[in-house]
């Protein structure tokens, strides 16, 4: 029932040797298919292959390993070039399901199917995992509270959301609630202190912790709304004209029996007192576990200096060399005091006093002020080379004006903005999704001459033509 949706050979290319390859492919394609401007969910097939390509070169891939579904030809053959990697990879991707090919007249289309797509978004959800605010977490279960609560028959709909919101949010606080569990069984098996304090901060500071969790103690407080939570839903489940509102307005729009409306509508608000309830004992258990848990890393940093690493396998060595000399030749030490044991650093060295800090005045450091215009001279400088689209099309309609076609012998280069403009005009396809706009009003045609412009570049003759865009206006009609 979970995988009756999904291809049988699905997760074949990210359990198999090349994984890494795989994930890091998958994760440039949902930029792709996720794009806010992609309107057509349908991809040509050369933007695809592009794309594999540019992950596989960004991976800088020096190894293949042969996979179990590889044909014999595969198997013998590795592939030796960037073009033969995304020609493997996408084969693999089409045959296990995670692409699918659409046909239309000359031209070959891309899309996921729904399932592929969801569980693509789920996947790399996962891969960039991020912190939790518990703040916007109980604001978004208020305000859509309040919302249901002050407009029932029309917006009665976010109480579910609201229920869903604390769903999710009493989820994350059980798998924090694991996740310091683990990581704190995790750092009692370990006897290295560089490990224990380099998986506190990996594992805790950065994907357990969450951003606001300081807050807590303070008066800002995310939880300072919950009260308030709580009495709204109490006044809404004695308040039977606006729970019959809702009921009926649930029942529209889940299209349900009545019964079955006021079923839900009773378990949402259940659900929510009952979440936020118990978020005081919850958040308890939290701090227990987090306080055991920082105060073994701070052991562990305090006594970390205080040890010699390596002593345990220095002693053993010794030992071990002492025991297979005649022991005549080995002098008899009566005293540490006056012998050295092992290192200078050893035993008998006392430990020293810690010399307190002298005081000192704090000066407030001026700055020359010549070193404040040259940073202004150069902020100013770097804004001046920063390409921007807008200042490129501002640049080519300048030179555009009372005609519909420019050569490159016509333009002008008087500044550093115009010398970077000119750079770019050819090459408007270089600056990506954020000049697709820019490059769909123009057409650019290269000549095999070469010419100069300005008198300070030489490059390859061009001209650039506007688009009639009534006639694109008309076709689209």
């Amino acid at each position: 029932m979970l995988f009756n949706k999904l291809p049988e050979d699905l997760f074949l290319p990210l359990s198999g040797q090349n994984r890494q390859v795989y994930q890091a492919v998958l994760i440039s394609l949902a930029d792709l298919f996720f794009d806010e401007d992609l309107v057509d969910p349908f991809v040509p097939k050369d933007l695809v292959r592009s794309t594999i390509e540019g992950a596989v070169i960004r991976l800088g891939v020096r190894r293949w390993e042969p996979e179990a579904d590889d044909t014999e030809e595969e198997a013998r053959e590795l592939p030796r070039s960037a073009a033969e990697y995304t020609s493997r990879i996408y084969r693999r991707l089409v045959s296990t399901g995670w692409l699918e090919e659409e046909q239309r007249i000359y031209r070959t289309y891309v899309l996921l199917s729904p399932a592929n797509s969801f569980l693509l978004r789920t996947l790399v959800s996962i891969a960039n995992l991020e912190k939790r605010s518990y703040g916007g977490a109980v604001l978004n279960v208020l305000s859509s509270l309040e919302a249901a609560i002050n407009d029932p028959q029309g917006r009665g709909i976010t109480l579910s959301e609201a229920a869903q919101t604390a769903a999710d949010f009493s989820a994350h606080l059980t798998d924090m609630m694991l996740g310091l569990r683990e990581l704190k069984i995790t750092l009692s098996e370990t006897n290295n202190p560089q490990e224990i304090v380099r998986n506190f901060f990996e594992r805790f500071v950065e994907h357990i912790l969450v951003s606001d969790y300081k807050t807590l103690k303070t008066k800002n407080n995310p939880f300072r709304f919950r009260q308030q939570i709580l009495s709204l839903l109490r006044e809404l489940q004695f308040d039977t004209l606006k729970l019959e509102q809702l009921i009926v307005h649930y029942q529209q729009q889940f299209e349900v029996e009545l019964h079955d409306a006021e079923a839900r509508v009773h378990q949402h608000i259940n659900r929510i007192i009952r979440i936020f309830e118990s978020v005081d004992q919850r958040l308890a258990i939290i701090d227990d576990f987090r306080y055991r848990l920082e105060k073994r890393v701070s052991d562990t940093v305090r006594y970390m200096d205080k040890t010699t690493p390596g002593m345990a396998s220095r002693l053993s060595r010794v030992i071990a060399a002492v025991s297979e000399k005649d022991g005549r030749e080995i002098p008899r030490i009566r005293t540490l005091e006056t012998v050295g044991f092992i290192a200078p650093g050893s035993i008998r060295t006392p430990v020293q006093r810690k010399t307190p800090a002298e005081p000192r005045v704090i000066t407030r450091q001026e700055i020359d002020p010549k070193v404040l215009h040259l940073r202004q001279l150069f902020k100013e400088y770097k804004e001046r080379r920063e390409v921007k689209v807008d200042r490129i099309e501002a640049y080519l309609e300048r030179h555009l004006i009372g005609r519909d076609q420019v050569d490159a012998v016509d333009f002008e280069i008087d500044s550093i903005e115009d010398y970077i403009c000119f750079s770019y005009v050819r090459h408007m396809q270089s600056l990506g999704k954020k000049a697709r706009k820019t490059i769909q009003r123009y057409q650019i045609q290269f000549r095999e001459d070469y010419v100069s412009v300005a008198d300070m570049v030489e490059c390859r003759n061009f001209s650039i033509t506007r688009k009639d865009h009534s006639k694109d206006v008309s076709d689209a009609r």
